[in-house]
């Protein structure tokens, strides 16, 4: 290690910039977490990477599809009971996730 560093021209601020992304905290499921993490580890990046890269495909494929009867349109709450039913749902597409990403799974 040197005795001493130049940093005339350092700047203050994060390590590395990231062009076009900004961040957030944000809560997910457990399940969903989980899902991404997996899905991740197979594909060889990161689960925030997934976690991205699944809401632009989503949001991008139903932009301008959404109608005037509210669909496409996020619910502003959700009881305990749908909350559970979502969570089931969730943990049955990470199974099916896993069983599609074998590599000797048919679709």
């Amino acid at each position: 290690m040197k005795d001493e560093y130049d940093f005339t021209n350092a700047e203050r601020g994060a390590v590395a910039a990231g062009k076009g992304k900004t961040r957030i905290t944000i809560m997910l499921d457990d399940a969903v977490i989980e899902a991404a993490r997996d899905l991740a580890e197979n594909e060889g990046f990161g689960y925030q990477t997934v976690i991205n890269n699944t809401l632009r495909q989503v949001l991008l494929a139903k932009k301008g599809k959404a109608t005037a009867s509210g669909h496409g349109q996020l619910k502003k709450g959700l009881s305990a009971s749908e909350l559970k039913n979502l969570e089931k749902k969730l943990s049955e597409l990470a199974s099916d996730i896993h069983r599609m990403m074998e590599p000797d799974a048919r679709p």
